[in-house]
């Protein structure tokens, strides 16, 4: 179980995850031990183990969720204020340019293929990340349905997930072929869609 933090400790173990994240996304996950984030961080192996009490796991763990909330960071602040057209179109660009400049190694992926399926926690922060995404783009949708934007009949969160789906699909593209153009057409056909006086996608 992770200590309790007085806030000075709490800087002190931020500090260390992002400085970690830094060098994972520096040198690659299996490349990178605990003495090469010690160096970064100037961190004694006693602090790591303070702080991480589960070692490189629950480091690793931590940084995940670390770059987990970058993916939204990125995003913002176009994601939590989807209420014009040219907000959507600004997310939009937002994405395209987050994941091109990521490039094709993705360090969420790659941390999460070297955490065990029985790591505490591990799965969750996948589904942390997906729900609240796709809660923040139903908010959107949901902020245009009230502004007769978007029909009102439209489900909004399985409309949210299937846009969130097409993103994850050209993030996916991109990372085996370098290429963006399958995110953009995901991106901009959702918001297309969205547009459409007659989109509707049905409530099962």
């Amino acid at each position: 179980m992770a200590p309790r933090l007085t806030p000075k400790g709490a800087a002190t173990r931020q500090r260390i995850v992002e400085g970690a994240a830094a060098e994972l996304r520096a040198r690659g996950v299996t490349e990178t031990t605990l003495d090469d984030i010690r160096a970064r961080t100037a961190s004694s192996k006693s602090q790591l183990f303070h702080y991480f009490p589960g070692g490189k796991e629950e480091l690793l763990l931590a940084v995940a969720q670390h770059e987990a909330d970058r993916v939204l960071s990125d995003q913002q602040p176009h994601l939590g204020a989807l209420t014009s057209w040219r907000a959507w179109h600004d997310w939009r660009d937002a994405v395209v340019d987050r994941y091109r400049r990521q490039g094709q190694q993705c360090p969420l992926n790659a941390l999460m293929s070297q955490l065990t399926p029985a790591t505490p926690g591990a799965q969750a922060v996948t589904r942390q990340l997906v729900a609240a995404w796709q809660d923040k783009i139903a908010v959107g949708i949901r902020a245009m349905q009230d502004q007769h934007e978007i029909p009102a009949d439209l489900d909004a969160d399985r409309t949210a997930a299937a846009l969130l789906a097409g993103i994850q699909g050209g993030v996916l593209i991109m990372m085996s072929t370098g290429s963006v153009a399958h995110l953009e057409a995901a991106l901009d056909l959702g918001i297309r869609q969205l547009q459409a006086p007659t989109a509707s996608v049905p409530t099962r």
